[in-house]
């Protein structure tokens, strides 16, 4: 495994350190008080560790660019997610616990409806409940066999989501979504993006054209959309990187998924926000690093509902109380990025950040939001220097050079 910095810094001994993520907690400024949903929020709990905090707003990726939620949680985990990006496939059957091996080609599905002419009317197949997804994948199972050296297999992720794995020799993960992004226009066809993949391609072709036939007599789910198309192939590990025995404890596939990929063991979903913060009490000496994620935050953000964002939050800032009864030697609270509700979408805008720990300069009237952290001691700097600093809070780092 290559060495990067500060890995060779690291030891074996020191803090415990817990990571709360609100998905998408960055905003914007309401345009009738000037203040964003974090901002507007009622959070004593999070306003009073800010007092005690150093605080700082994180860039994810890079200035401007905003991030899909793989690559804001691989910032998190201080993987350089440009060099680190990988497929939203990967990380869902990751996220279902499937057993794939490297080269394994891992596509992320959606559930769709078309048309009687093959246009799109309904991206998500009216949002299936879990039970129907799970009976519409053993419907797959069923009906979509492999054939030759491809082994062809399907899992259920959550409501419209779905996962395909593509197994054999010589496949490539160069291939376009299948997914315009649109209704009223048909699939697009499975295309290969390099030359060497055309083989691949066509086998994807055939594999979703048998089951576009298996679901044609399904009155919503008819279709599949293919997103996040890539291979499968290993990360270094919390354990190799940073010597921490570390778990991650969330709700949706997705975010477990990633979680494994960098080493993370994980114990299935959580039920709701309280259950994950009972699941972190469970066990919470057993383990050196605990990654806790709440989606809500995210989720209301994307529907534009700037009073439901500010909810979540204070859903969040409800359990804080509970996380702070274990004592983690390393609190810290931030987001993977921003989902501001005026966009309704991930933006690219800097993400607030809490770091509570005995060794902060703090300002004794702060509170959490945007501004607060923009004049916090932390200022404005790469998120892939998260895990540094909570290394460095927890005592786990050696000093650099002589």
């Amino acid at each position: 495994m290559e060495i990067t910095f500060p890995d060779s810094l690291t030891e074996a001994q020191g803090g415990r350190i817990v990571l709360l993520v609100m998905d998408g907690l960055g905003g914007l400024p309401h345009e009738q008080t000037g203040l964003t949903e974090l901002e507007s929020a009622h959070t004593p709990n999070l306003d009073r560790l800010a007092g005690r905090a150093a605080l700082g707003l994180h860039q994810p990726v890079r200035a401007g660019v905003a991030p899909g939620s793989g690559p804001g949680h691989l910032s998190l985990f201080g993987y350089d997610p440009v060099r680190y990006n990988i497929g939203r496939g990967v990380l869902s059957a990751l996220g279902v616990d499937f057993p794939l091996q490297p080269g394994d080609i891992a596509i992320r599905l959606n559930f769709a409806t078309i048309d009687a002419a093959g246009r799109i009317t309904d991206r998500r197949a009216g949002r299936p409940s879990d039970d129907e997804n799970r009976r519409l994948v053993a419907k797959l199972r069923a009906g979509v066999p492999g054939s030759g050296d491809l082994q062809v297999f399907f899992d259920s992720e959550k409501e419209h989501r779905a996962v395909l794995v593509l197994r054999g020799p010589g496949l490539s993960a160069a291939l376009a979504d299948t997914d315009p992004q649109a209704t009223g226009v048909p699939p697009l066809p499975a295309t290969a993006t390099e030359p060497g993949a055309e083989p691949t391609a066509r086998l994807l072709q055939q594999v979703l054209d048998r089951a576009f036939e298996v679901l044609a007599d399904e009155p919503k789910a008819n279709a599949l959309l293919a997103r996040g198309i890539d291979a499968y192939h290993a990360f270094p590990t919390f354990q190799e990187r940073y010597r921490l025995h570390a778990r991650a404890i969330a709700k949706y596939p997705m975010y477990r998924g990633v979680a494994r990929l960098v080493g993370m063991e994980t114990q299935g979903a959580s039920a709701d926000d309280q259950d994950s913060v009972h699941r972190l009490a469970q066990n919470f000496t057993d383990y050196d690093f605990h990654f806790v994620h709440f989606k809500a935050v995210d989720s209301r953000g994307e529907d534009g509902d700037f009073a439901a964002k500010v909810k979540a939050i204070e859903a969040v800032d409800a359990l804080v109380p509970q996380v702070e009864a274990l004592a983690p030697d390393v609190l810290i609270v931030t987001g993977d990025h921003s989902t501001p509700a005026r966009l309704r979408a991930h933006s690219w805008h800097a993400v607030p950040i809490m770091i509570v720990s005995p060794w902060t300069r703090p300002q004794a009237d702060a509170t959490f939001g945007e501004r607060p952290c923009a004049r916090g001691e932390l200022g404005i700097f790469p998120g892939m220097d998260i895990m540094t600093l909570a290394l460095a809070h927890a005592r786990r780092l050696a000093k650099y050079g002589a």
